[in-house]
């Protein structure tokens, strides 16, 4: 197991976009950098138990599993198509001063706290099938036979989670940037219009997905 090559590959796999890191960028933008690195503790804890599932055995078994497959695939998909329907209907985006001198009607979201964006994370992470696709296809190709496999997925799984924080990092920056551009009530409008479509899209592509 070289530990050192692994870094970079699983910089690049937590990088590739997804619903967590959509979301990362849409907590960069709404609530800054910190409250979106916050967040990535629920999608950390998600993927650390997918890859405890993967060290112990049982990731190939529910890869073999359709009806299990199957049906977090649909629980994740009716989770996306929620939050897509939440954020289109919503006029609200905290924390921020328009330039029109007007100021988005105030709404639920506008109260939920970092335990709620935490949870938010997590749910989008637990309940992608294709996250525990990754870990049992990827992860084996970095194990030494030779070696105690617990030990290897111990460092690659801490390594890949690391990444996690990185990707968080980089899309939220993202998101604070964009933020600089959305100054006027429509803009807000446009955006929450931007972030449901794109969680009702994801959705759309997870219940496309086969296993």
């Amino acid at each position: 197991m070289d530990a050192l090559f692994f870094i970079p590959v699983a910089i690049m796999l937590a990088l590739v976009p997804g619903p967590n890191n959509f979301c990362a960028l849409n907590n960069g933008i709404r609530r800054g950098i910190a409250a979106a690195l916050l967040a990535t503790f629920g999608r950390v804890a998600a993927f650390a138990i997918f890859l405890t599932i993967s060290a112990i055995g049982l990731g190939a078994m529910l890869l073999a599993s359709e009806t299990a497959f199957t049906a977090v695939k649909w629980v994740g998909a009716l989770y996306l198509f929620y939050l897509g329907w939440r954020a289109w209907r919503s006029r609200e985006f905290q924390g921020l001063e328009l330039a029109d001198g007007t100021a988005p009607t105030a709404g639920r979201p506008s109260q939920k706290g970092i335990r709620a964006l935490v949870m938010q994370e997590f749910l989008l992470g637990i309940t992608n099938p294709k996250a525990i696709m990754l870990f049992a296809a990827i992860f084996p190709q970095f194990i030494d036979q030779s070696r105690p496999a617990p030990h290897q997925f111990l460092v690659l799984g801490s390594i890949y989670l690391g990444a996690e924080f990185v990707s968080s990092t980089v899309y939220s920056a993202c998101g604070k940037q964009i933020r600089h551009f959305i100054r006027t009530s429509r803009g807000v409008a446009r955006l929450n219009k931007a972030t449901g479509g794109f969680f009702i899209g994801a959705g759309a592509l997870l219940l496309a997905a086969r296993q």
